[in-house]
């Protein structure tokens, strides 16, 4: 190989790594910035723990100065914003919190993985309101509803027999049915019964009385609960055999069972759970000395209080309720 010849294959070798290294380079140069993502949840700030309530409807926004993200808190006080993912890394970012009745508040971003709280004051006009005036008292509060329940009635009992006829030792020859070992010519029978419009089985057995009832099998094994109607089939590889089906028949009837609830109150706030099948709920309090019931609908309305639910695990309904000015528990 020639002095040139080999000068050319080690240029192409270093321009060909050359090469790589720069598509490396660029790629790594381009790599997407991934957005900001800022969640926490916003409370009304208190000298204890129990009385700083979360707040809804708060307007958050965040803003490195370029770009800007906003949006409001739910129900819970909790609040997540995105910043575009055109920011720059570096910039400093600020929440800011702004909600009627309350001061606004400013709190900066470090950056990272980290879950904000945010404490808001109320502004002195505000707690002066709910305090001016005369003072309406909301006492003795309790919370109705209705959950649907299902009890059942025992209406009889259905008794039945049947037979399967069958002569034994007679080789099954490879003829459906035959014993579970395949050498014995096997028959089947089967009875139905019907509980009746409304009504279900229940305790369901069978059993069989009469004849080699060793050589028999039943199918199902277990009989089904709760069913209008069964079926039950027995199968004999021997003589004739009886068998015996007995189930209770019940009736069952839907009801609206009325329960009640009792509020926990903190300060000026009163919170309450509900399940999620709970109906017809109402609040029952006596206001200002008199007792009234307070249907609340699908949008919780009470003339005392502003009232918000929301729903978390389980389908379990929260309601949290605050007292207008002019009330006080």
């Amino acid at each position: 190989m020639t002095r040139g010849r080999k000068v050319g294959i080690w240029a192409g070798i270093i321009a060909a790594t050359a090469g790589g290294l720069a598509v490396g380079l660029l790629v790594r140069r381009h790599k997407p910035i991934k957005p900001l993502i800022l969640e926490g949840a916003v409370i009304r700030r208190a000298s204890q723990a129990d009385k700083e309530l979360p707040l809804s409807d708060v307007e958050v926004t965040a803003t490195d100065g370029l770009v800007v993200a906003s949006g409001r808190s739910d129900s819970s006080g909790f609040f997540k914003l995105a910043l575009p993912i055109s920011r720059r890394p570096d910039a400093p970012v600020t929440l800011n919190f702004r909600r009627p009745g309350y001061l606004p508040l400013e709190l900066p971003v470090t950056g990272g993985a980290r879950l904000y709280v945010a404490k808001m004051i109320p502004t002195a006009q505000q707690h002066a309101a709910s305090l001016r005036g005369p003072q309406v008292t909301v006492s003795n509060i309790s919370v109705r509803y209705t959950m649907k329940t299902t009890t059942a009635v025992n209406v009889g009992s259905a008794v039945k027999t049947f037979q399967v006829v069958n002569t034994g030792n007679v080789p099954c020859q490879y003829e459906e049915p035959c014993s579970p070992d395949g050498r014995w010519k096997a028959a089947t029978g089967s009875v139905s019964l019907d509980a009746g419009e409304g009504n279900v089985f229940r305790s369901a057995r069978v059993s069989c009385i009469a004849g080699p009832c060793p050589f028999t099998k039943i199918t199902p094994q277990r009989l089904p609960s709760d069913v209008r109607a069964l079926k039950v089939t027995a199968y004999d590889w021997s003589d004739t055999a009886t068998f015996l089906v007995e189930a209770e028949i019940f009736h069952p009837m839907e009801n609206d069972e009325v329960r009640k609830s009792y509020p926990v109150i903190f300060g000026r706030v009163l919170d309450f759970t509900l399940p999620a099948s709970a109906e017809g709920v109402c609040i029952e309090a006596d206001v200002g000395g008199a007792a009234i019931v307070f249907p609340l609908g699908p949008d919780p309305v009470l003339p005392w209080a502003e009232c918000h639910d929301r729903v978390i695990q389980n389908e379990t309904q929260v309601y949290r309720c605050e007292l207008a000015p002019g009330y006080r528990f």
